[in-house]
């Protein structure tokens, strides 16, 4: 009787089984954290050495039609399935059909190499996003995940991929949790999104990985006429963000619409680049172009930098090439900071570190998780300044963003947007369709 007694006591226990749960999602994310972090790292090395003979290399640059070739046929023959990106990974997770084919994981990594390789303006983290969730979605096979299990492990490798390629663990977890629905935060994954993220991120440091640093060298008070500033400021950049997006969205329909067959477009795309590259006679818009952003927190730059980096890389995506959008939104973001020190009294680092990820607040729909990584990335002392311009950010770059595939969970303004359920590209097919 006493026997009996004590398992129906421990199986009342709550405790019991969220350690049954943790043990069994501490498995699976140090299995994730092991090969995400190590895609990354060999996906980092790969980047540096491109960047590193490119430069030694300007002739490379005339090749980049070829390179656009080469993606758009290796993708047109082999990736047909997995060419929509993250916004697949996104899909997958909101109306599930099939397994993401492993094969997203190198394609997308020899695309961002090789568009890096000849010039192209990308960033790395849509690459290290597509890594994580194609690798974690292999264990729902391994593991017989059920579809439940299967979401979750979805987000563990967002998470896994972004935190490992930026080396912020915090904002890693958190991304992943915000992403996938605009407004809503998927708190039932919170524990494996940041086991994956700290473990992704170590693992990625032990290849001998070494991430940019970033610092601000002074901070304003906070006061109410600041605040007023901050506010300001977080609106130029929500619509830039917009504008990003929008900008972004309009390559790749007009390329979609003027060449129907798909491998010519990073072709065409790769020879009006390659024209425009040589005709400025500057490399500084193309790659990841983070020597300019550590540049932007101590320096005075261009007016037109932010501008000029924001239709290089929209061009660049639209046209078909593979990479990011987060580092060149850090770049437009932290040389548009830097230029607003024209009329905003605040330091020039702390407006280049707000705008660093403000504006990649607003394209991505993910103000905590940018506030977050202002505050690994920056130190605390930046923290509210980098929360307002998050947040205004976020509200100001509208029902836009990189990712069309997000959600409405909660609209941004619901004197504006009313519709829940509906996905980005839906809400602007409505828009033109007014």
């Amino acid at each position: 009787m006493k026997l009996e007694h004590l398992k129906k006591k421990l199986a009342s226990v709550e405790q019991i089984p969220s350690l049954y749960y943790l043990i069994k999602w501490l498995i699976i994310c140090t299995f994730l954290g092991i090969i995400a972090g190590s895609f990354s790292a060999f996906f980092l090395k790969s980047l540096e050495w491109a960047t590193l003979y490119r430069e030694a290399n300007y002739w490379i640059i005339a090749l980049l039609p070829i390179g656009g070739f080469i993606i758009g046929i290796t993708y047109h023959l082999y990736g047909n399935s997995v060419v929509k990106g993250n916004n697949l990974l996104l899909e997958e997770f909101h109306s599930p059909k099939k397994i993401i084919p492993f094969k997203m994981a190198p394609l997308v990594l020899f695309g961002t190499v090789i568009t890096h390789l000849f010039g192209g303006s990308a960033g790395r983290e849509g690459t290290a996003v597509q890594i994580g969730g194609a690798v974690a979605d292999q264990f729902t096979k391994i593991f017989k995940l059920t579809n439940g299990d299967r979401k979750i492990v979805l987000i563990a490798g967002i998470s896994a991929g972004f935190a490992s390629v930026f080396g912020t663990p915090l904002a890693g977890g958190i991304f992943a949790l915000e992403v996938l629905i605009l407004g809503r935060i998927r708190l039932d994954a919170i524990v494996p999104s940041f086991l994956a993220a700290v473990l992704a991120n170590y693992f990625c440091e032990i290849w001998d990985i070494s991430h940019t640093h970033y610092h601000i060298d002074s901070v304003a008070e906070m006061t109410p006429v600041n605040l007023l500033w901050a506010i300001l400021a977080g609106i130029i950049f929500g619509l830039v963000a917009m504008l990003f997006s929008k900008s972004t969205h309009f390559w790749a329909n007009l390329f979609k619409k003027l060449i129907k067959y798909p491998p010519l477009r990073p072709t065409i795309g790769g020879v009006i680049l390659a024209i425009i590259i040589y005709s400025i006679g500057t490399t500084k818009y193309i790659g990841l172009g983070v020597p300019t952003i550590v540049e932007s927190f101590s320096s005075n730059m261009n007016s037109y930098d932010f501008l000029a980096k924001l239709l290089f890389t929209s061009f660049t995506l639209g046209a078909g090439f593979k990479g990011g959008e987060v580092t060149p939104l850090f770049y437009i973001g932290a040389t548009l900071g830097n230029v607003l020190i024209w009329f905003i009294p605040l330091p020039m680092g702390l407006l280049a570190g707000m705008g660093f990820v403000a504006v990649f607040a607003g394209a991505t729909n993910t103000p905590i998780a940018c506030t977050v990584m202002g505050i690994e990335l920056f130190g605390i002392e930046a923290g509210v300044f980098i929360a307002i311009a998050c947040s205004v950010s976020y509200l100001f770059s509208g029902h836009t963003g990189v990712y069309t595939s997000q959600i409405i969970g909660s609209p941004k303004n619901t004197s504006v947007i009313k519709d829940k359920g509906l996905t980005l590209s839906e809400i602007d097919e409505r828009k033109h369709q007014k």
